[in-house]
């Protein structure tokens, strides 16, 4: 009889020791799983945020909206862009630049592919790139609230770990 009871106590006591070890183990796992797919989660926010931007700003330059002061701009420097005209965004790449001290923050730069038959001339080109990537950079604060911490023309754009700017935009 003494040596069954012994039997249970020493089972017992092992399988606490090891279910408290795998506990303390998955437990780490967990912690370091759950800060990566955290950080990854706000790139896809961000990407998306980027993706709706670009869209709103194509849609924008498709249909001639502009401020009074831009559009006034337009009328005398760009003519093309003050009538509706077709801009379709193909992708959107992200570069991740490593950390910026300045900012205390990861830095991603990101590049707009985009295409439209109408705008020909290199100047369009760059006037309505400019729009569509102010259209970006805004959508990526508006998404994390940070639009305090940038200038008017949210460049650049800030999330809680990331910093982004935008290259200009690439005419395919």
């Amino acid at each position: 009889m003494f040596d069954k009871m012994r039997l249970k106590t020493e089972n017992n006591g092992q399988i606490s020791m090891e279910f408290i070890l795998l506990i303390g183990i998955s437990f780490i796992l967990i912690l370091s799983l759950a800060t990566f797919l955290n950080n990854e989660n706000e790139l896809n926010i961000a990407m998306a945020a980027a993706r709706n931007g670009a869209i709103e700003g194509a849609n924008i330059d498709g249909v001639a909206i502009y401020p009074k002061s831009s559009f006034d701009d337009y009328s005398d420097n760009n003519q093309i862009l003050t009538y509706p005209s077709s801009v379709k965004i193909i992708k959107i790449e992200k570069t991740n630049n490593g950390f910026h001290d300045v900012y205390n923050r990861t830095r991603i730069q990101l590049r707009v592919y985009a295409s439209s038959s109408y705008l020909k001339t290199t100047s369009d080109k760059n006037s309505a790139g400019d729009r569509i990537n102010y259209y970006v950079r805004k959508s990526i604060a508006n998404s994390f609230k940070t639009e305090n911490l940038s200038n008017n023309l949210y460049n650049p754009s800030f999330s809680t770990n990331y910093v982004f700017t935008t290259a200009n935009v690439q005419w395919v």
